[in-house]
């Protein structure tokens, strides 16, 4: 299998990758900027928002970004802030805060071929990570049932307590693949979201793999996928990855 020569490692993203969580995330965005934007009499909050300023980003960031878009400024406050609070972080804590019912309430599957193509490259020997911008990541994979497939998690609480870059930069990708005693020429980065396709390409890894999830495959390919499915299972088996799929 050529494409994969000196690969020894595989970092997933999350939402959208392992688990169709991004349904959710997507919905919890349009509750919380549909009647925000409104009642700034700016132009409203559509699908399309969501993949152009928030999707793959850390929470935070997500919201200054779609505010940005917008032309709406808000003090920064504090990750403490209550989800009334009229700040990125409160707005921030207020979609947390419907996420987080949604999973307690409705739980969360694994997409099957991603199940299908964890097992064939655990199989094969390489290590595996999740790499999320969610402060969620621990609650979702335990959700999905996954958790103990996954020896190294770099979320967004990680990020945050170890003060290290959220996607677009390639920083926590970087910092998986070190945990996992590899370069990164030595993994795949497999992402759903134009900001962590960013991050594997600014990151140098030896191959994007884009899944789209709705982000448009060429958009995947033009932010520097080396090759995009639809689904994980559409790289089965592992030893027929396309030729020519890393640069």
């Amino acid at each position: 299998m050529p494409p994969l020569d000196g690969i020894r490692g595989v970092l997933f993203d999350l939402d959208g990758v392992l688990t169709p969580t991004t349904d959710v995330h997507m919905a919890a965005w349009a509750r919380l900027f549909t009647p925000y934007l409104d009642e700034h009499g700016v132009d409203p909050y559509s699908e399309q928002d969501y993949f152009d300023y928030i999707d793959g980003k850390p929470r935070y960031d997500g919201v200054r970004s779609m505010l940005g878009s917008r032309g709406i400024e808000l003090p920064e406050g504090e990750p403490t802030d209550p989800a009334t609070a009229d700040t990125i972080c409160g707005l921030g804590n207020r979609k947390n805060d419907t996420v987080s019912r949604v999973l307690a309430e409705d739980g969360v599957s694994p997409y099957p071929g991603s199940v299908l193509f964890l097992d064939a490259v655990t199989e094969a020997g390489l290590r595996v990570a999740v790499v999320s911008s969610s402060r969620n990541a621990p609650a979702v994979l335990e959700a999905a049932g996954i958790a103990s497939r996954f020896e190294v998690v770099v979320d967004g609480m990680v990020a945050a307590e170890q003060n290290i870059a959220g996607k677009p930069a390639p920083d926590t990708y970087l910092r998986a693949a070190e945990l996992l005693g590899l370069t990164a020429a030595e993994c795949v980065v497999i992402e759903d979201a134009h900001s962590g396709v960013q991050a594997g390409r600014a990151g140098d890894f030896g191959l994007v793999l884009g899944v789209d999830r709705g982000a448009g495959a060429q958009q995947l390919l033009d932010s520097g996928a080396d090759l995009v499915v639809s689904d994980l299972e559409l790289m089965l088996p592992i030893d027929t990855y396309p030729a020519g799929a890393r640069s």
